[in-house]
């Protein structure tokens, strides 16, 4: 049975940060209480309005940083919860940064359902964090240990490609990662995006013959130790892939909720405002489009091949009525007993290939 048939997910935004990192051009601000509280208003009231009463197979709270709200503002994000059907429920995660990670915190995540932590270690090197404009006092590893203590589903952010770092300072990252021993790894090149503190402050991005190196030095680390590199940036032990994500790449349907956040719902692909004010005002969605069978045809190929499986013949039928290589060139690609993938070779070179699946 295919996921989206065992209910829908749903992505929460929590905006707020108490530090904004060099890197990030997420939806995001400073931390501030009455912000806060007049935000999670909105968000309620969005949630109210949009939700269409359906099964919620998972939950992703996502950021910004959603653990920097505190307890009492935890408890009422939580609560407007309450109103989502979750009795198959498989996953309901949420974004932490090491800092915020408290045993009060991890029991009011527990208590109410989460079962899958995320938290943005990017790295485990105090030099790269400063760099990085994170928190470089707090001890990682005894944070971590803490969360273990209550949670086994676990993934951590790295960064790499910072243009000072050596891949002897990449290999101890994932030594440190590897010690750790957590299911998930979620691993990202270093890209300075527009308006973000890297590029106003005029970053040089590191070259692509080291990336690539970089690329390599982590692949032949994670695979050897048992991590199955089952999505471009995504590493995990088997049975611990991420629920929700596989949503994105399956090209199903999820709903967005909160400030920045995407949805794709009833065959709407749409963004919310960023506009503070605006989303206060209840003016939620920003922009909004139907997505035509061709569209839809060329996201399943460029979201699915993104996955190690790739895309399968029998969902592209079952969705499209029409069969891959009808459609769509698959010169490019190996194929499988249950359809096409990238090949080995083209996965870090992936955004040159998916191109090809712009039927216009």
């Amino acid at each position: 049975m295919h996921f989206q048939e065992l209910g829908s997910s749903v992505y929460i935004h929590i905006p707020f940060c108490k530090k904004i990192c060099s890197y990030c051009d997420f939806c995001k601000m400073y931390y501030n209480e009455k912000m806060v509280d007049d935000y999670l208003v909105a968000l309620d009231q969005e949630i109210k309005k949009n939700y269409q009463n359906n099964e919620i197979r998972t939950i992703y709270i996502g950021g910004g940083t959603p653990s920097s709200l505190g307890i009492d503002e935890l408890k009422k994000l939580f609560k407007i919860f309450k109103i989502f059907k979750m009795d198959y429920l498989k996953e309901f995660s949420i974004e932490c940064n090491i800092e915020d990670i408290s045993e009060e915190k991890l029991k009011i995540f527990k208590a109410n359902g989460i079962n899958r932590l995320s938290i943005g270690v990017q790295s485990f090197d105090k030099r790269i964090l400063k760099e990085l404009n994170r928190n470089s006092e707090t001890d990682i590893v005894a944070k971590i240990l803490l969360a273990k203590k209550y949670f086994d589903n676990i993934n951590i952010d790295l960064i790499y490609g910072l243009n000072s770092e050596t891949l002897t300072d990449l290999q101890n990252d994932l030594n440190n990662f590897l010690h750790l021993d957590l299911p998930h790894i979620s691993i990202y090149g270093l890209i300075k995006e527009e308006h973000t503190i890297l590029d106003v402050n005029k970053y040089i991005e590191l070259d692509d013959d080291s990336f690539f190196e970089m690329y390599q030095q982590i692949d032949k680390t994670l695979k050897s130790a048992g991590y199955n590199h089952y999505e471009i940036s995504n590493y995990a032990k088997e049975g611990y892939e991420s629920i929700h994500n596989l949503t994105y790449w399956n090209n199903d349907e999820y709903y967005g909720f909160g400030l920045g956040a995407s949805g794709f719902i009833n065959n709407i692909r749409y963004d919310n405002t960023r506009s503070f004010n605006n989303y206060l005002k209840g003016e939620y969605v920003l922009n909004k489009k139907e997505i035509s069978l061709e569209e839809n045809m060329e996201n399943e190929m460029i979201l699915g091949l993104r996955k190690q499986v790739g895309v399968t013949n029998k969902i592209f039928y079952k969705k499209y009525q029409k069969y891959i290589e009808d459609v769509f060139d698959v010169s490019k690609l190996e194929k499988t007993k249950t359809g096409y993938r990238l090949k080995e070779s083209d996965i870090y070179i992936s955004n040159s290939i998916l191109i090809d699946f712009l039927l216009y």
